[in-house]
């Protein structure tokens, strides 16, 4: 045999033997653990439906069921009888009186204004608090302690706090404000009544707004501080450019939190005006409940509770939006 006879046949060899180990070796580590690891995860994946499985039912129950059960009823012509209610028709009935009600109208508008003025003094007044804070060293720890306590307070306790604060005969705010002339009846009056629910919604609320603010501030990195220490800017200049845009995202939750507990309030003033004097302090919240539980009308009551969810959800999808826009404005 040749020399380039016995070359050819030890490189036909060499591949022959190569190409066997590469199939071997593709079909162990290829084929045997991906089927594995996909049979464990399937495995997991049901497991874990499982254990979720009696807590999704519950939310489905007390929450899902009813919220679905609403919006039906909004649309309902329900008849009340000795045995119950039934269910006459369905229709934009309900939804038709609702936007030619006097009462709607104006319980829409406190509801708005209670939300803008509340947050946004919140808002303010939460960031100053968060920022005497971030500055402290030891003493944050009992500074945050105290802050806590308005907002642990269940909110009917707070109301009613607040009630005897703003009592006609022997409240505190009474006695102050008859130091400079003739107190107004505070709960009595159309606007000491709406001034006195933001003061103590404000007083209660502005920690939590805080400890989120303050929880935003000592994530920022102090090279920003001091890169705009270095570029001359002071303290003024340093908030709106550096603390500011940096704070967007923890504002952002603030506000929604804020806004969705704000727009649904109920118990505060039930428990000090009950939407009086007249109608003047009436949420949206606390008029559904009087035509639902007080005058029975379901359909209307329903209705009513499912335009206060959707008008709070266009609103919260138009703010993620505009921040949506303005954070990608200041990437580009």
């Amino acid at each position: 045999m040749s020399a380039g006879t016995e070359m050819r046949a030890a490189g036909t060899r060499s591949q022959t033997t190569g190409a066997g180990r590469t199939g071997g070796a593709g079909r162990h580590d290829g084929y045997r653990p991906t089927t594995g690891r996909s049979r464990m995860e399937r495995i997991r994946a049901r497991g874990a439906w499982g254990f979720a499985a009696p807590a999704l039912l519950v939310v489905a129950a007390v929450t899902i069921f009813p919220v679905v059960y609403s919006i039906v009823l909004s649309f309902a012509d329900v008849e009340i009888g000795y045995d119950g209610f039934s269910i006459q028709g369905f229709g934009l009935g309900n939804y038709a009186a609702l936007l030619q009600s006097a009462d709607w109208y104006r319980a829409l508008g406190f509801t708005v204004l209670y939300t803008v003025v509340t947050v946004s003094v919140e808002l303010v007044l939460g960031m100053l608090v968060a920022l005497v804070l971030e500055r402290l060293g030891v003493t944050r720890g009992w500074m945050l302690a105290l802050l806590l306590v308005p907002w642990s307070l269940v909110t009917i306790v707070n109301a009613q706090l607040w009630k005897y604060i703003y009592d006609s005969t022997y409240g505190v705010a009474t006695w102050f404000f008859g130091l400079f002339g003739d107190a107004p009846v505070i709960l009595g009056e159309p606007v000491p009544a709406i001034t006195g629910l933001m003061v103590a919604d404000i007083w209660k609320t502005t920690p939590f707004v805080a400890i989120i603010l303050l929880a935003g501030l000592v994530q920022i990195s102090e090279d920003l501080y001091e890169a705009a220490e270095l570029d001359g800017a002071n303290g003024w200049q340093t908030f709106w450019r550096v603390v500011v845009p940096q704070l967007t995202p923890t504002l952002t939750i603030a506000v929604l939190f804020r806004v969705l507990q704000a727009f649904g309030v109920f118990d505060l003033p039930f428990v000090l005006t009950n939407g009086g004097p007249g109608t003047t302090t009436q949420s949206l919240a606390i008029m559904g409940y009087k035509v639902l539980f007080q005058d029975i009308n379901i359909g209307p009551g329903a209705a009513i509770a499912t335009s206060t969810a959707v008008i709070v959800a266009v609103g919260c999808l138009l703010f993620l939006r505009a921040f949506r826009n303005q954070a990608k404005g200041g990437d580009a």
